[in-house]
């Protein structure tokens, strides 16, 4: 190990920008009651909004992630941080129901690039066993983000109204993609602010490159691997209980509890606070059991204890009657679905190798579908069944069925391989 490794400022750039990509997105949710009002929009208008972003999102996964693996991160992480930025502005420019949708599917599509490119970069400067900290610390940034992103616009938009909350993320935003052009390069062995000692370090450890372009791996053989259809199977079970929390968790519980804005997002940041722990806790965990030799289990097992803490926590919380009560066993589902990131990105780049973009773009696709039926599934299932407890069984059950896809996924099954 090499003393005050610089390479560590990778991480912290990483986390930094999770972390405004949260803030940016989870917005709206603070917001929904200021801009339902404005616009005049119902429930299931603004379920088509919130659902918007997440179809944009999901639809560019993909080709955002290709970009990156073609024409390097530095250059496609700059643009896609401009792109958001843009269009998280234009959201507080809105004036009806038509151009808000326009305005957050093109957002979702402006963020999607943003961590297949991230997990691209990795490939190149993540030795292998710190991978799984690197995941952590990675995704933790965006669950604080949006923790602290509640209760803080809810508390701004007194005195600012939700528009000008917009104007300023975005010119935040475009900042961050100046700072990260100057300071990024594609490759350690470009960077001038590191020694060639951890230069030579970084390349030894790192998972080996196949001296391939990254558009050589076409869709068709991404699509027919089993390891691939599993890892988007597992994921959107994943994100259908974690969208919740971004999108329905501070309507949910301030309705049903009958609280005020300021109050309900202090209550709405426990369960992403517990979720900014569960990633640090399955990243040292994936690198910890890594390191004895078990590549397998050490993707495996924390993922499945993750889901299995899903199920609990989801079932759970329909039995508490007071809203601490509620939000804290919804904390330990959250907890339960941010261990599975890590070894899921984690087995992205194992599988796809200089590919990762792509391949992590795929998986993330999946989830974000996941994400797009998450965001019209509570009102929808709320009015045709008459209750909330219907989505949350739902989501128990696709826990129960990304338990078993882990127990098939294996990580030593490179696609270049197949």
């Amino acid at each position: 190990m090499i003393k005050n490794a610089k390479r560590y400022r990778f991480f912290l750039g990483s986390f930094l920008i999770t972390l405004l990509l949260y803030v940016d997105r989870v917005c709206i949710s603070s917001a929904k009651d200021a801009i339902s009002n404005d616009l005049s929009l119902t429930d299931k208008e603004m379920g088509w909004v919130l659902g918007s972003f997440a179809l944009g999102y999901a639809l560019f996964q993909v080709p955002g992630g290709s970009l990156g693996d073609k024409y390097g991160v530095r250059k496609v992480m700059t643009w896609i941080m401009i792109l958001w930025s843009a269009f998280t502005s234009l959201t507080g420019m809105a004036w009806n129901y038509v151009s808000i949708l326009f305005f957050r599917f093109f957002f979702g599509a402006g963020e999607a690039g943003a961590f297949p490119n991230i997990s691209r970069a990795a490939f190149s400067w993540v030795p292998t066993k710190e991978r799984g900290a690197f995941q952590g610390i990675n995704f933790s940034g965006s669950r604080l983000g949006a923790a602290f992103a509640l209760p803080l616009v809810a508390f701004l938009i007194e005195d600012w109204g939700w528009r000008n909350i917009f104007y300023f993320f975005g010119v935040v935003g475009v900042l961050f993609a100046v700072l990260f052009y100057v300071f990024f390069r594609n490759k350690p062995e470009n960077h001038s602010g590191l020694n060639t000692t951890e230069k030579a370090f970084i390349v030894k450890n790192r998972q080996q490159e196949v001296e391939k372009k990254g558009g050589d791996l076409p869709l068709r053989k991404i699509l027919g691997s089993k390891n691939v259809i599993l890892a988007m199977i597992q994921y959107i079970g994943s994100n259908f209980i974690f969208y919740f929390t971004l999108t329905w968790l501070f309507t949910y519980v301030k309705v049903k509890y009958g609280l005020n804005s300021i109050d309900t997002g202090l209550y709405a940041m426990l369960p992403l606070l517990a979720g900014a722990v569960g990633n640090w806790v399955s990243g040292f965990m994936v690198d910890a059991i890594y390191k004895k030799g078990n590549w397998k289990l050490s993707r495996q097992l924390p993922a499945t204890i993750g889901f299995i803490l899903v199920v609990l926590g989801v079932l759970s919380s329909l039995f508490m009657d007071t809203p601490l009560g509620a939000v804290l066993c919804l904390s330990v589902a959250i907890f339960g679905a941010d261990m599975t990131l890590s070894p899921s990105w984690s087995f992205c780049m194992d599988i796809g190798e200089e590919n990762s973009g792509k391949v992590s773009g795929m998986m993330n696709m999946a989830g974000n579908i996941g994400a797009f039926i998450t965001s019209l599934a509570f009102p929808y299932l709320r009015e045709w069944t008459g209750t909330d407890q219907t989505y949350f069984y739902i989501a128990a059950a696709l826990g129960f069925v990304a338990i078993f896809c882990w127990y098939f996924m294996n990580p030593n099954q490179k696609l270049n391989d197949a």
